[in-house]
Parts: structure tokens; sequence; C-alpha cells
């Protein structure tokens, strides 16, 4: 942006020099990129601030170095010459969108002649590089650049009504811009219109059928404040860029529309118009002022420095704000609204350090303040968790929370989905329900790229409906295929199956001390039937696994089998573990025994296993089972299973004597409880 010197002191008593002007817009953060001089005067291009809209114009710079130099602003009156009428005889204006458009200001300018404007006038222009057009169009454009903040200018005569309606295009609706060009509308962008056409593109270029021409004679003066999002949407669209545009998508200052339009207003009557009585001025919204605490603690703590409160004081009400003091150490400060800047105390003290200057705070290395960590046993858990499956030799993979319709209802889940108002696709217009559909998706993916031995776990959310209100809970996915143990030269391999999975779900409910925990046949929709086992922990079921269904495989392109889990970690880390207990490792032998068993194939070996867990037996140290076998020979209804015992006394060695008193104590209780018979030579 372009500022004249001879134009700021329009509004400050500037005497410096040119190079101390530099020197402070500079030190403010308004970096000067270029100076040149144009008649006697000396023009800066600068660059400011993303979020200062404010400083776009001549008056926000003045602004600036007044509080720098603790100079005043000048404050200047715009006399008007008044025709003998109200404009609201002459127009009525109605804003149909509030929130777009939350204050529209308008004057009508009578018996204006539009010819070449004053030297002064065009001077000014001329020299931060706009051409001067007419008296009408140059003083919107003088306002503009003086103080930042646009406003545009209808031929009256050509506006049906006469009428002026803010509100949003109807859709086929069609406008021709200043310069030609026709554009098709839509009812997301924001139009002025009269009582029969968009006449403007709101906030951002004028149309060619109100423009003013050589044979206007009668001005109506706009005067607005829009909402930047739908200023920013509408000129993304049409791909166009203004001076309109690019001040009012930052933010306009919403109590300034009736000063622009009076400044506009008493520069065409300087040219021979007459203004209408009493401004219309529409402000559905009215401007709350934002009021935000001050500490002197935090302005210390955050720049290092101790700083007056009479300088604080004295400073923002240079730049405009109201500030009061609470306490000793405390300011009130309201914002000014041309500062949308400002939103927080932090904010309010980035003001002090500009104005205080950076070189003037000493460079310390401030004292490190180390804050114990909050234990928290949740993430630690889930450290825990990766820690285990990396170390059973599974891979995390994190998969995109968006899921597809199809897929969703293929897996039936029995949940409802959580649909997506705007997603990026239709494949994508959902939350998962499950984990497995991504993780199968990382299986068909790795398969048809050579890879055959997958072991991939997942901890994400999934997503649903439930009583009309959306949940969001973590789950826990694993997914196993191909080669648990590649075959090589020396053995054949060996192939993941369920089993596998079940010890790795074991290992980690063990590490992570959720006992006891139960595996019980159960029937699930991702699963074949028989091959569907669900997890129980304190009576409470938290997931299933089992075998992918062939028909779920054949939808991803997988032919091999997959195994696969989902465990509902919301749930169980809610649980409270089993009390760490610290045991040293004893110091007398151990007795293994090994039984073997046949029992009925229907009766599973969970139900046998919780049995002998709650026998309590002495010196039962621990039992597994070791080895499960079938065969004809053993009869249709029958399995063989071989139990590994280890006993052990605490403060003694065990006597064989004392361990065969509880193999027989085993052996009878598996007889009467389930019918189990000791296979000949079944005990050693």
């Amino acid at each position: 942006m372009k500022i004249s010197y001879e134009w700021l002191q329009d509004f400050i008593d500037l005497s410096i020099k040119p190079e101390e002007l530099i020197y402070q817009l500079n030190r403010l953060g308004f970096m000067v990129e270029k100076v040149e001089e144009k008649e006697g005067d000396h023009v800066l291009e600068i660059e400011t601030y993303a979020n200062r809209p404010d400083t776009l114009g001549h008056l926000g710079i003045a602004r600036e170095i007044a509080a720098a130099l603790n100079l005043k602003l000048k404050e200047k009156s715009w006399p008007i010459k008044e025709a003998p009428i109200l404009t609201s005889d002459l127009i009525s204006i109605e804003i149909s969108e509030p929130n777009l458009c939350s204050r529209y200001c308008g004057l009508v300018v009578r018996e204006v002649k539009v010819g070449p404007s004053p030297d002064w006038l065009r001077r000014r222009l001329e020299k931060i590089g706009l051409r001067s057009i007419n008296n009408v169009v140059d003083v919107t454009n003088y306002v503009l650049m003086a103080t930042g903040h646009p406003i545009h200018a209808f031929d009256y005569q050509r506006l049906v009504g006469p009428r002026i309606v803010v509100r949003s295009a109807r859709r086929g609706e069609k406008l021709r811009l200043l310069g030609g060009e026709i554009i098709e509308l839509s009812p997301e962008n924001l139009v002025i219109a009269d009582a029969e056409k968009p006449i403007a593109l709101a906030g951002i270029i004028g149309g060619e059928d109100s423009a003013v021409t050589n044979e206007t004679t009668e001005i109506f003066i706009e005067s607005a404040w829009f909402n930047p999002i739908s200023i920013r949407r509408t000129r993304k669209h049409f791909g166009l860029d203004t001076d309109a545009s690019y001040r009012f998508e930052r933010g306009a200052d919403i109590n300034f529309p009736p000063i622009a339009a009076k400044m506009a207003a008493s520069l065409l009557s300087e040219f021979g118009g007459q203004v209408t009585r009493e401004m219309i001025d529409v402000y559905p919204i009215p401007y709350r002022p934002k009021e935000v605490l001050l500490r002197l603690s935090k302005v210390k703590d955050l720049l290092g420095v101790e700083i007056e409160g009479s300088f604080i004081h004295s400073l923002f009400q240079s730049l405009g704000f109201e500030i009061h003091s609470t306490t000793n150490l405390n300011f009130l400060v309201r914002v000014p609204s041309h500062r949308i800047d400002i939103e927080r105390e932090a904010d309010l003290i980035e003001e002090i350090a500009r104005f205080y200057g950076y070189d003037q705070i000493p460079a310390v290395i401030p004292p490190l303040k180390v804050i114990e960590k909050i234990p928290n046993r949740r993430q630690s858990q889930l450290k825990k968790i990766r820690y285990l499956l990396h170390h059973l030799g599974f891979d995390e993979v994190l998969n995109f929370s968006f899921s597809d319709p199809d897929r969703e209802r293929t897996f039936k889940t029995g949940l409802q989905p959580i649909s997506l108002s705007n997603p990026l696709s239709l494949k994508a217009s959902v939350l998962r329900t499950t984990l497995l559909g991504g993780l199968l998706e990382n299986v068909a993916y790795n398969q048809k790229r050579g890879l055959e031995s997958l072991r991939l776990f997942e901890i994400g959310n999934i997503y649903f409906w439930e009583n009309n209100n959306p949940v969001e809970k973590l789950f826990l996915g694993l997914a196993i295929n191909g080669w648990f143990d590649q075959p090589s030269w020396s053995h054949r391999g060996e192939k993941a199956d369920f089993f596998h999975l079940k010890g790795a779900l074991e290992v980690l409910l063990n590490e992570l001390r959720y006992e006891p925990f139960v595996f019980s046949p159960g029937e699930n929709n991702f699963f074949e039937p028989g091959y569907c086992l669900s997890l129980e922990i304190k009576g409470d079921r938290l997931g299933y696994l089992g075998k992918i269904k062939s028909e779920i495989l054949r939808e991803f392109d997988i032919e091999d089998e997959v195994y696969a889990a989902e465990i509902n970690l919301t749930a169980l880390l809610a649980k409270q573990p089993r009390p760490f207990n610290y045991i040293p490792v004893s110091r007398f032998p151990a007795i293994i025994r090994d039984l073997s068993f046949l029992v009925d194939k229907e009766i599973p070996y969970e139900e046998i296993r919780r049995s002998l867990f709650n026998l309590d037996l002495p010196y039962l140290e621990s039992f597994d089972l070791i080895d499960r076998f079938t065969s004809p020979h053993l009869g249709e209804d029958q399995v063989s299973l071989t139990l590994r015992f280890v006993y052990r006394h605490p403060s003694r060695t065990l006597l064989a004597e004392e361990a065969d008193k509880i193999d027989k104590r085993i052996i009878a209780y598996l007889r009467s409880n389930f019918q189990a018979k000791l296979r000949e030579g079944g005990q050693n």
C-alpha cells in the first residue's frame, strides 16, 4: 500500500523528516519497501499486517504514528450543503440478510455536475498510483485511500423504486459489472439490488446499469459493513480482485460507514452538489465492544520487562482504546471497533511491545520452569498396548475415519452411522462404525504387492448415533493373515491362524493385568460361525475375535484367510486392572506334571480352564494347555487335551507325594464335573 507524507499531514501535525517517519514505521512493524519523491512529496510503499485492515488507509497509519510520537489526531469537520428534503423521502433501504450486512448507510446528493476533479484531488490520487476518472469516482477513491473504508456511488436516477435492497441473489439472476462483463449469480452471492434487479455485487464491484456517467445529476452514496467471509467467498468464486473487496474481506470498521458517507457527501457538496438531510442508517445488529482484562503481571511474564502502568494507560488512550484501572495492577480495556485484531490479553501485550520497542526488551534467557507431568493412566495404557503389540510382531496402521456407506452395510454392525454434511466423495460420506474395514483394505493392498505375512493393529475411534446423540468410542482392531513363520529349507513354516490371534490377546490382557478374562463361544456378523469368540471381563462383553467371513473377504478382493479382533478400549480402560504384586523368584525347584484327558468335543477348554482356576489347589503355580489332539481311534465325539501343571512350595522343596495328591484331586474333579477320562499312559 502507498502512503503520501503530505496526505498524512491531513490527520496529524507531522513535522519530522521522511527518514524519521520511515524509521518509526519500520519500528512499529510497517515495513517500508520503497520510497519515491513526487512533486515535492514523499510516497512510501509499505507492507502492513495481514490482520490490520485499519491500516489500509492514511488515517490508520496516522493513528499509529501519532501514538508513537505522542501527537494528537486532527479533528476535521465535514461541512455539508444540505438540500431541503429528507433522504428517506427519496429512497428506501432494506437489509434482508443482516448477518451478511450488519449496517448500511446512504445519502442522496443532488445537482451534481460530473466532470474532471480539481487539481488537488487528482494529484493526491495519482501520487499513490490511481488514475483520475471523474470527480464522483475520484471522491469514492479518495475516501477509500484516506480512511481505508470503501464506499460506492450509484446513479440515483437509474435506481428502480427508488429502492435499495441488500439481499442474496436469486438463482439465474445476472449482473453486468463495471467494464461490461456479465456474471451469473447464485443464492450464495450477496447483492445490492433495486426494486427489480441486482445493481452491484455487495462489497466488491458495482454494476454498469447503475454506474455514474457524464449525464448523471443525482447520486446515491452507499457506505456499509459486509461480512468478510461472504465477501471472500464471492470474490474467489468470480475471480474478482478490487480495492473494496481487499478491505472488506479483512474486516471493516462497523462504526465508520456514517463517517465515510458524510466525507464523500461533503466533498461532493464542495463541487456544487446538495446533500439530502438525515442520512439513512439501517443498523439491525449493533456492535458490542469487546472488553479485555490486562494484567501488569502478565505483561512482565510475556515481555520479560516491567513496564509502568502510566505508559500503558497513555498508549491505549492515544490508540483510541478506553482503559480503566480495576486495581493498581489490572486494567479493563475496551477495544475500539476498528481494531478487529484484538481478541485477548496477549494481543494487548503485543501492542505494548511494539510501542515500547522490541529493541528495549532485554535479551535474556527466561528461567525454566519444569512442571511435573500429570499422570494420565489412559495414555499410559495405550502406550503400553502399542509397545506390547509391536513386540508381538504387529505393525500399527492409521486409517481415515471416513467410510463408504456400502462397505458399512457389508459389516452389519447394527450401529447407525453418522453421515457427513460435506463429504469429500460418496465413497467417504459416513464415519466408520468398525475398524475392520480399514484393516481389510490394508490387507488387500499389501497382498496385491506380494507381502505374504501381515500382522496389523489400529487404535482409533468408531462413530455412531445412540438415542439421537452422536457417540464416539475408542476401539482396538487386529488382523493377521498369511505366514506366521515363513517356510525355509529347514522347516515347512506355519500359517497364521485363530490361535495365534487369541494368544496375542491373552498376552496383551495378562500384561495389562485385566484379569480374570474369559473367551466364550460367540456369534458376530463379521466372523464365520464356529470361528468366533467373545471376550468378557468381569461380566462385560468387550469384543470379538474370529475368522472373517468369506463374503466379506470377497468384497475386499482378498483370497486368503484373515483372522481379526475388535476390542472396545473405551470400556476396557474404564476397568481397574489387577494391582501389581511383586513376587521374588523362588529358590526351590518346581514339579511339572503333564496329564492327558479324553473329553467331549462340545466342552470348550475355556470352561475347563475356568473351573480349574477356581478350584484353589495348593502349591499350583500355573497350568496351561500344551496339546489338543483328535483321531478316529479316539472316537468322533472325543478330543485329547494335555494339560501341563507346575507345582511349587514357597518355602521348601515340594515332595513328589504331595504333587501326586494334587494330581489325584484334579483327575477326580475333571472326571466328576466333565466326565473326563485319563488317557492310558496319560500321566508323566
